[in-house]
């Protein structure tokens, strides 16, 4: 569908809900269908239970909360999840245990020395963290055990803003056949982490003297000062956009390095279909999926230790 705005710009919509379940029943999908149709069988079953001791008006009106409770679960959503899913998520996570450490070989338990209160006053004990993947293949691909094989590519931003309204038509147009073209499941993350300027100013600082100019010299020496300072004045954050196609396994047990192929293929279709609209994507090796995992588990950098013979001099 398709509109002209006020600067004579024609404007693609997207449709965003490309995975909605289809209605078997009216507006119900198949799962709301079988939630609401249990809930009317358990409900007349117990109708004809509770039939020679109560009254009908009496029984409509004790099970009226109970079926209004279910269809609410049932034909309402959250954030475009139904709310049966949602709940049942929200219970998941209420059993899951929140303290996870990185434990192999198993949370040792405590000594003997720790009294009850003690142990009550620590809290929880934590568990060890179960990865959902189980490693990295030679390609850069994660295998992810029975969810089959994932690769991962890094995408370059583009600043919508600042091309016209042509451009920004053609890119909007790439972006929706690029959409259309997916044959599995694919995201788009979006992550932000601290970003080291330092070897940036020591390039600058080392390059500034085979410039043509002494005026670009000085210039590259302002720019590193001043990236310098920027670094020096707090934690800075920088943007990284991973591309990641997976790949399941079929019913029938194909070899990993098939899904692996395969993932890595559909990745080659996003760059030649991401290219007319000015998105480069790069493929990331075995070494930088594994930086890249090992930097979302772990973001923030080891902490220096302390100088204690540093500090002792000082005092």
């Amino acid at each position: 569908m398709t509109d002209v705005n006020h600067d004579g710009v024609t404007v693609t919509r997207i449709p965003t809900d490309i995975a909605r379940p289809d209605r078997v029943l009216g507006p119900l999908t198949t799962r709301q269908t079988a939630i609401l149709a249990g809930c009317v069988l358990v409900l007349y079953g117990g109708y004809w239970l509770a039939r020679p001791f109560m009254p009908p008006l009496a029984y409509l009106v004790m099970v009226l909360p109970v079926a209004g409770a279910v269809t609410a679960i049932a034909v309402g959503a959250r954030e475009g999840i139904g709310l049966d899913r949602f709940l049942l998520a929200a219970l998941a996570h209420a059993r899951a245990p929140k303290r996870r450490v990185h434990a192999p070989e198993g949370v040792p338990a405590l000594p003997e020395i720790v009294n009850k209160e003690m142990s009550k006053a620590s809290g929880t004990m934590p568990v060890p963290t179960r990865m959902p993947c189980r490693g990295v293949g030679p390609a850069g691909t994660v295998d992810l055990a029975g969810q089959g094989q994932a690769a991962l590519r890094t995408c370059s931003p583009v600043n919508f803003d600042l091309h016209s309204g042509a451009e920004q038509q053609s890119v909007v147009a790439a972006y929706g056949r690029w959409l259309n073209s997916l044959t599995g499941p694919t995201q788009l993350l979006l992550r932000r982490h601290r970003t080291d300027l330092a070897p940036l100013v020591d390039q600058l600082h080392h390059g500034a003297p085979a410039l043509p100019h002494p005026a670009l010299e000085r210039a590259a020496r302002a720019h590193a000062e001043y990236l310098a300072h920027l670094a020096g004045t707090g934690d800075l954050l920088t943007r990284q956009i991973i591309l990641v196609a997976r790949e399941e396994t079929p019913p029938r047990r194909a070899r990993p390095s098939a899904c692996s192929g395969r993932a890595v293929q559909r990745l080659q279709e996003a760059a030649r279909g991401l290219a007319p609209a000015g998105i480069s994507v790069t493929p990331l090796d075995h070494e930088q999926t594994t930086a890249l995992l090992t930097a979302a588990c772990n973001p923030d950098p080891p902490i220096p230790p302390l100088d204690t013979e540093a500090q002792g001099d000082q005092a």
